[in-house]
């Protein structure tokens, strides 16, 4: 088709979405479908947050606002780095997007110049190399297999590191993994980035309070502070908050650059929406005992997933420190037949073969940049979750 951007055919669409899509189709169409691909809480958003959105409808506060958020979310996003994180952003140095999908979109926009290098340890979050992609970078993956917790060993960073990289993303918990960074390991990360004066950092922190057994969430600033001028300290309401759908990403960073990424966020979306930024304000400042609440179920799920996941046939599945997903391996499932007469060469082969046999959606490995293995999301009820296993433990004993 003449008309699309030669660009386009260099990324692809959102592996995640697309599972998703396809369940809810197969849903319609009469089948017995578990959809275990979307990455967000089941959980209502808290009411005091809802109340709050309701409130700014009513009161009128459904205008245009800064291009950069309102000052009373800065003013909020400012004093949860200094509550959480321990970290002192000016309101210049913060902004509001449309999720954190458009800040880290903004960024590489505004600092991307064709043939610049982004290093993405994989597993990755499914957009990082797409979005480097469309602003012209080249995404440098590094391997991190589950022989090593899936996280960054510093030794490969060292060697990934070249004169044409810009940036490296760091994501803790990991999205698609659950790892997390202890601030051991970070340090160890960061040591080496002192060394490469040229490296800036983009951190993905939105899992921050989805911890769980003690963990202790660290992001790269707190544990270096010299990285401060060049790092992209980048979070939002959605998982801890259960705000998937209203649309709030933050970040805190230098001045020039949160200046540049406004830039861009100008010409494209202008402001995120003045209702949720409302809701976000009362969501940063407000209680926020029922996390903790949250995670407590979220870790109860984990538990019952790993358990069942690991009675399977041919799966390994590993305790995550945080999200709500598993990584297993399915190692053990390649070279064997389905039911269905099909050979399971790949995780993608596995993923296919369990959906269309047993009514199961999860995300093959591929799509994270780490293969063989499977994403499974434990943000459902544990009844569903059940019954899901079940069915994962009842596939994978009928491989041959």
């Amino acid at each position: 088709m003449g008309i699309l951007a030669e660009r386009l055919s260099r990324v692809k669409p959102s592996p995640t979405i697309a599972v998703s899509t396809k369940a809810r189709e197969l849903k319609a169409a009469g089948h017995d479908v578990i959809g275990l691909g979307a990455g967000e809480p089941d959980f209502d958003t808290p009411q005091h947050i809802r109340d709050a959105g309701k409130a700014a409808i009513d009161g009128g506060d459904t205008k245009y606002t800064a291009v950069d958020g309102t000052p009373e979310l800065k003013a909020a996003i400012v004093a949860k780095f200094k509550r959480d994180n321990n970290l002192d952003y000016a309101p210049n140095e913060v902004m509001v997007g449309t999720g954190g999908k458009q800040v880290l979109y903004n960024a590489f926009m505004a600092t991307l110049d064709p043939g610049d290098e982004v290093i993405i340890p994989a597993p990755y979050w499914v957009s990082y190399p797409d979005m480097a992609i469309l602003a012209e970078g080249k995404p440098v993956f590094i391997d991190c297999p589950q022989s090593v917790g899936f996280k960054l060993q510093p030794v490969d960073l060292e060697k990934a590191i070249t004169p044409k990289t810009k940036w490296i993303i760091l994501n803790s918990p990991s999205n698609p993994t659950g790892a997390g960074y202890t601030r051991d390991d970070m340090k160890k990360i960061t040591d080496v980035l002192m060394k490469h004066p040229h490296v800036w950092v983009m951190t993905d922190d939105m899992y921050e309070h989805l911890v769980y057994d003690g963990f202790k969430f660290c992001t790269p600033v707190e544990v270096e502070p010299a990285l401060k001028d060049r790092t992209l300290t980048v979070n939002g309401v959605s998982k801890a908050y259960c705000m998937t759908g209203w649309r709030i990403g933050f970040c805190g960073g230098p001045a020039a650059l949160i200046k540049a990424m406004t830039a861009i966020q100008s010409q494209s979306t202008s402001n995120p929406s003045s209702i949720s930024q409302a809701a976000s304000v009362a969501a940063l400042n407000g209680p926020h005992d029922f996390i903790a609440e949250h995670n407590e179920v979220f870790k109860q799920r984990r538990d019952l997933v790993v358990s069942m996941l690991n009675q399977a046939s041919g799966i390994d599945c590993p305790t995550p420190d945080g999200a709500f997903y598993v990584y297993p391996s399915v190692a053990g499932c390649i070279g064997k037949t389905a039911p269905n007469g099909k050979k399971i060469e790949s995780d993608s082969d596995f993923v296919t073969a369990l959906l269309e046999t047993e009514g199961v959606a999860a995300v093959q490995g591929e799509a994270f940049g780490l293969s063989p293995h499977f994403r499974i999301s434990y943000a459902t009820s544990t009844e569903v979750l059940e019954e899901a296993c079940q069915r994962i433990q009842r596939f994978c004993g009928s491989l041959k």
